[in-house]
């Protein structure tokens, strides 16, 4: 078990965040989707993959009501997330399991939601990769447990009809992002890339999907987030 750290988690209301002092942190990429995430009265539960600790339903809670489950299949990073979420005072909105996110049935059987939300594993294993030998590392960062078509296949299979799938990745693999949601029906709305720096090419995209929707994709301007001091309300337009 690494030693924890008590942190602030960015400038929302006063939110704290547990997390390892030397391993896996929490990254702007949870916080740029939970800002791109579209609320609405309508919005009732929301589910979480990958939730780490829980940075992105924490965020969530102080823009809505809805009730929140989240999954982390790692013990280390769900006790964070546990404390994090009971630490704010957010039990009775967020509930959070300790389980792969492949035997989801075993504990919410055939529910559906309107929102769900997702920061997965960027990177593929392959024999030639370098595989971070802290393993909380290596399985947030590798699709070591999960891989994302098995990711898109849930989160299809959860959804209502016309639910709502957001998800942050690499550009690299928007390719395989925009097959994988035509196949489990889950079409891509919204396209929004990242920009970290002004003169280097977006690497993050923030990706919309509707469950059952009609083809069409609109792609936002890009957006720079270099020197930024909150990321509060910054997809508002959009949204």
């Amino acid at each position: 078990m690494n030693e924890k750290v008590l942190n602030d988690l960015f400038d929302y209301d006063n939110l704290k965040i547990y997390q390892s002092k030397t391993g896996f942190k929490f990254s702007i990429d949870s916080i740029l989707l939970a800002e791109y995430v579209k609320l609405t009265n309508r919005t009732k539960t929301i589910l979480d993959l990958c939730t780490g600790n829980a940075v992105i339903p924490l965020i969530l809670s102080t823009k809505t009501n809805s009730l929140m489950e989240a999954f982390e299949i790692q013990e280390e990073m769900y006790n964070y997330a546990k404390e994090s979420i009971e630490y704010n005072k957010k039990s009775s909105q967020i509930k959070v399991y300790n389980s792969d996110i492949k035997n989801i049935d075993d504990f919410i059987f055939n529910k559906k939601y309107d929102i769900i939300t997702c920061n997965p594993p960027y990177f593929k294993v392959n024999k030639t990769d370098y595989i971070n030998e802290n393993e909380m590392l290596a399985i947030s960062r590798h699709e070591i447990k999960i891989s994302l078509e098995e990711i898109f296949e849930i989160a299809s299979r959860h959804l209502e009809c016309k639910g709502e799938f957001y998800l942050v990745h690499r550009i690299s693999r928007l390719d395989e992002i925009i097959i994988y949601a035509n196949k489990y029906n889950l079409n891509v709305k919204n396209i929004c890339m990242i920009q970290t720096k002004k003169n280097v090419p977006p690497y993050i995209v923030l990706v919309r999907c509707i469950k059952n929707a009609n083809l069409g994709i609109k792609i936002s301007n890009i957006y720079n987030i270099e020197n930024k001091k909150t990321y509060q309300n910054m997809f508002k337009e959009e949204l």
